[in-house]
């Protein structure tokens, strides 16, 4: 597979990773039949292909070794007949998120540490080829206007520890959306859904969230915690 000159800058990197993965969601998409009878059980081991021209492409692997790139997962024809038809997309659908975070990172091993982290901020704003496929909804997090928030409810805390007030307005209409967002989240502790009317924590480690009654934790306590550790966390990192 030949790339030209490679993108070097997290901007280069990004538009690289895009445009890759534009390609390969039209193919599993809107040309999911082309695409389908491409991947025929009696050929040898085919690759998707998504290019930085935004098409994509199934064929065998490169003969060099190594490859110039990271190389997408071998054989995926193979499964096809053997599997439910959205079963087998969706199981696509996750070596190729799998491949195009390879070959961003692949791209960017010059890259120092902040820049890797930018680039994967960008990349974990657009929802994986798996999420379109499976037309799953991701849930994110909606950050306060100064900083990434960490609790959900009646108050959000950002990372310096300082408790934001969400307004609940008719007229707001990210209000709503955020609601809808979260509606499949699910307590760490009581497993119980997400209510916009009661105060929520979210764990700094493993990402978790809590009922703040349920981990014993209130708003105005929320204040004062630079680094919030979930009971599971807490145990985890006082282990010797």
């Amino acid at each position: 597979m030949e790339m030209g000159s490679s993108p070097r800058t997290v901007e280069e990197i990004f538009k690289d990773f895009s445009s890759r993965r534009d390609g390969i969601v039209r193919a599993l998409t809107q040309d999911v039949d082309e695409f389908y009878a491409l991947c025929d059980p009696d050929k040898d081991n085919l690759c998707l292909y998504g290019h930085s021209n935004e098409s994509w492409e199934v064929t065998l692997p490169a003969e060099e070794v190594p490859p110039e790139l990271p190389e997408p997962a071998l054989g995926i024809n193979f499964a096809r007949d053997g599997m439910n038809r959205r079963d087998w997309l969706s199981l696509v659908a996750v070596h190729s998120d799998s491949w195009l975070l390879s070959v961003a990172f692949y791209l960017g091993a010059r890259l120092n540490r902040n820049e890797r982290k930018r680039l994967f901020s960008l990349i974990n704003d657009l929802p994986t080829v798996f999420e379109v496929v499976t037309e799953r909804k991701p849930i994110k997090d909606k950050p306060t206007v100064d900083s990434g928030s960490k609790s959900r409810g009646s108050t959000k805390r950002s990372n310096d520890g300082q408790v934001k007030s969400i307004p609940k307005l008719a007229d707001d209409q990210g209000y709503e959306e955020e609601e809808d967002e979260h509606s499949e989240t699910l307590c760490g502790t009581c497993g119980g859904n997400y209510n916009a009317d009661e105060f929520w924590i979210g764990c700094d480690i493993c990402e978790r969230w809590y009922h703040g009654k349920c981990v014993k934790i209130t708003p105005a306590k929320a204040e004062s915690i630079k680094q919030y550790k979930c009971p599971s966390c807490s145990i985890k990192r006082g282990r010797p």
